[in-house]
């Protein structure tokens, strides 16, 4: 039997989402009739995983589970996806973290309501990179330090952030101008000037931009028949990370990343559209080049 270790580990958290379709957001104190109710696999960075496995790269989760039904779900749903799920820490007596979302047809918004997972005790080591939501960087700042390469999701601002760790920081855009008051591509320059070591930064349907020392790229957004946007953020975050494992360059990685994750909308959880790889390369081969001004394409952001 092999034990070769995966390239990646994505830490954080994994939790059961219950998913409410309805025509139109309610309002205070108003009963509306639901389309669709489905409960589904959700978390931010065991999303990630799910992705970067869907992509065909090895990948394993480390995080944290009640010892309950759910949580048993949560590992069985990872393990089906050929996530790796040893790293996982089954908490005695505590409830998996769940979250309550409601999504309206008319506009593809959603609103989410969330029970936080817990912290992981540890982090896992031996791996090429580590990829962190809010949960998993809390778990790095408790740990203090780490030999893998980081990969940060501040789409959710995390706290205590000290970009010299972070080697590939994502955040969104509005996140990325708000951490540094600045427009989007100062706010980009400022980031590298503190310590990142590649910049990437999505927009929704808008594209994505990276930004390293020594140069930038823009990806325009794909337009796609949208069901919900749920967990879209973290199969970019995924899909990015794989493209990099892959060996693709910055300006191809987020080219890859914006397909998959336009691709996942088209269905009302975060998971079941996640696209093979095979797909994504099929829709990327029909696809425009990207702006040749990067620069002035983020800008606009």
């Amino acid at each position: 039997m092999s034990t070769r270790r995966a390239p990646v580990v994505c830490v954080g958290t994994a939790l059961l989402d219950t998913l409410v379709l309805v025509d139109r957001m309610p309002g205070h104190d108003e009963r509306v009739e639901v389309a669709s109710l489905v409960d589904a696999g959700g978390g931010n960075a065991s999303t990630s995983a799910v992705a970067i496995a869907r992509l065909g790269v090895d990948v394993d989760f480390a995080g944290t589970v009640g010892d309950d039904e759910t949580g048993r779900r949560a590992i069985a749903e990872l393990a089906a996806e050929g996530v790796g799920v040893d790293a996982v820490e089954v908490l005695a007596g505590h409830e998996t973290a769940r979250s309550v979302v409601v999504v309206a047809r008319e506009t593809a918004t959603r609103t989410i309501l969330t029970k936080p997972a817990a912290l992981p005790a540890r982090l896992p080591t031996g791996y090429e990179w580590m990829h962190l939501d809010k949960v998993g960087h809390a778990a790095l700042v408790a740990a203090g330090a780490t030999s893998s390469r980081v990969s940060l999701d501040d789409g959710n601002p995390v706290d205590d952030l000290d970009l010299t760790r972070i080697d590939l920081y994502v955040p969104t855009a509005e996140v990325l101008r708000s951490r540094f008051a600045s427009t989007t591509a100062d706010a980009a320059s400022r980031a590298l000037a503190a310590g990142a070591g590649v910049v990437v930064a999505t927009a929704g349907g808008g594209g994505s931009f990276a930004v390293t020392r020594e140069a930038a790229a823009f990806a325009p957004g794909l337009s796609v028949p949208v069901v919900s946007t749920l967990g879209a953020g973290d199969v970019f975050h995924g899909a990015l990370l794989a493209a990099v494992v892959l060996g693709k360059p910055y300006a191809e990685a987020i080219r890859f990343a914006n397909v998959t994750a336009a691709l996942s909308c088209r269905a009302l959880d975060g998971r079941s559209g996640i696209p093979r790889r095979v797909e994504v390369e099929s829709v990327l081969r029909d696809l425009p080049p990207s702006p040749a001004e990067a620069w002035a394409a983020i800008a606009q952001l």
